[in-house]
């Protein structure tokens, strides 16, 4: 399915921290840092104003929340080195299990503590495309072409590259391909990516602001931001199957428990769940969780056929373990990749 986007410039970074939800001058009573993925800034950013709004109705307590914004799994090992995020919001949950491993900083059952495992909204990763689609990307075999160049952020560091890697090869397997057609699949669309990049949004300025690459795979989300902020002509492209990307959140335990932040901490991922909070996802193109509120916003969310990372890959654990550890299969076919081009 294609659909035409018109766009205009602007410059963005790849790494960004922004301070929201307080006026210039103001006293905050409890201060949070969310520490999040790279496309969720201008989503966070809208939803701080509006929970800090809430909880000072609510309670009389002025809250400011900071964002920290950057590749989800360089994000992850910041957590773990120290910086002090009273929340994690993330786009996958190994991410957020890596805090429990390395860093007992969650507990291990901590996507037990809200509903939806724990992910209040969600999203599905597409293709974006040139204007006229001269190559004629139509699914994820289309990448694998000789001649077309692939954006995709570095699945070893960025979320949003490590959904596209699971999509392409989850897609072989859900229309009853095997495993080694899946890898087939995978080495040659990775083998026509020319750079990778830290995250998303940096994947996201290298194809729109630097012209590199036919096609660029990103969350469903991050399209209409290149539709309002970048010039030119694109058009999306969803592919016949596709994987949900559930975007997660967690308190970090470790640091609200010294802070003191815990009761501010947890209504903050609590009010994700609102009907406020999820509005505020869908006027973001992320797909809500409530029923009702998807029903409102309806026409901003194709029908598209998906498949989740466990009903494929038993588990966000495993498909790290077996695919993107060191000298698991994403490293190995990125290798023979190379090798073969």
């Amino acid at each position: 399915m294609l659909f035409s986007l018109k766009t205009s410039l602007l410059r963005l970074t790849a790494v960004a921290v922004i301070a929201s939800g307080l006026s210039a001058g103001a006293q905050a009573d409890t201060n949070l840092l969310n520490v999040s993925y790279d496309v969720s800034r201008e989503f966070y950013k809208a939803y701080n104003v509006a929970f800090a709004k809430h909880w000072k109705q609510s309670t009389g307590e002025t809250v400011s929340i900071n964002q920290s914004h950057g590749g989800s799994s360089k994000q992850a090992g910041s957590v773990i080195a120290g910086l002090a995020a009273d929340v994690i919001t993330m786009n996958q949950a190994s991410d957020i299990d890596i805090l429990a491993d390395r860093g007992a900083l969650v507990p291990v059952d901590w996507a037990k503590r809200f509903p939806n495992n724990s992910a209040p909204t969600t999203s599905v990763t597409v293709i974006l495309v040139r204007k006229g689609n001269p190559k004629g990307i139509k699914d994820w075999a289309d990448l694998a072409k000789p001649g077309v160049s692939v954006v995709i952020p570095n699945p070893k560091t960025a979320g949003n590259g490590r959904y596209t890697y699971l999509a392409a090869w989850g897609s072989v397997i859900k229309t009853g391909g095997k495993p080694e057609q899946a890898r087939a699949l995978v080495t040659k669309i990775f083998a026509n990516v020319p750079v990778f990049d830290g995250g998303g949004r940096a994947a996201t300025t290298t194809f729109a602001q630097r012209n590199m690459g036919d096609a660029l795979v990103t969350f469903e989300s991050e399209v209409p931001l290149i539709q309002n902020e970048f010039n030119g002509d694109y058009q999306v492209v969803y592919p016949k199957i596709t994987i949900l990307a559930e975007n997660p959140v967690s308190v970090v335990d470790k640091v609200v428990d010294k802070k003191g932040s815990r009761k501010q901490a947890e209504a903050y991922l609590k009010y994700l769940w609102s009907d406020e909070g999820q509005q505020i996802a869908a006027k973001f193109h992320l797909r809500p969780r409530s029923a009702k509120v998807l029903a409102q916003y309806k026409s901003a969310f194709l029908p598209v056929t998906t498949f989740t990372v466990d009903e494929v890959f038993g588990s966000w654990r495993k498909a790290q373990s077996e695919h993107f550890k060191d000298g698991g299969i994403y490293d190995q076919i990125t290798v023979s990749g190379r090798r073969n081009q």
